[in-house]
């Protein structure tokens, strides 16, 4: 399993290819893939750019422990979790989350429950920067059901 916060551009294809070359040939079968990429509007305003705050340590553990309990819920091979930290802007990927396991079914729930995962527990802060120039701190996540 790895985890890796990035405070420069998250290239989520290469990060994907580099991890995948580490496992063992033929020790999966399906590989479940999410790449979340940021937006620029928010609750009704269009956003310039996005400042994402972390805790360092505290976030690391957390993403880890995330990535723990899929792997106690499913049979899965791997887990990478890649996510940016620092001045983002809109089209830039923020966050990777691969799930590697021996049929797809665990791959997608796994998937899936590592990014809900990460959006409702993970120590992040988000201020964005709105194109009238004021800046505001986002209280709140993107339902993702």
């Amino acid at each position: 399993m790895a985890v890796h916060l990035l405070a420069e551009a998250l290239e989520p294809w290469e990060t994907l290819i580099r991890h995948q070359q580490s496992l063992a040939a033929g020790c999966f079968g399906a590989t479940a893939v999410f790449v979340g990429t940021m937006r620029d509007f928010n609750e009704g305003d269009d956003i310039q750019a996005m400042t994402l705050e972390h805790y360092p340590g505290m976030t690391e553990r957390q993403l880890e422990t995330i990535g723990q309990e899929a792997r106690r819920q499913w049979p899965l091979e791997d887990v990478l979790i890649a996510h940016r930290v620092g001045r983002i802007h809109p089209g830039d990927p923020i966050v990777l989350v691969a799930a590697w396991s021996a049929h797809r079914q665990a791959a997608f729930e796994a998937c899936r429950f590592i990014m809900e995962a990460l959006k409702s527990r993970a120590p992040f802060w988000k201020q964005e920067r709105l194109q009238s120039g004021q800046q505001r701190w986002v209280s709140g996540n993107t339902p993702g059901m």
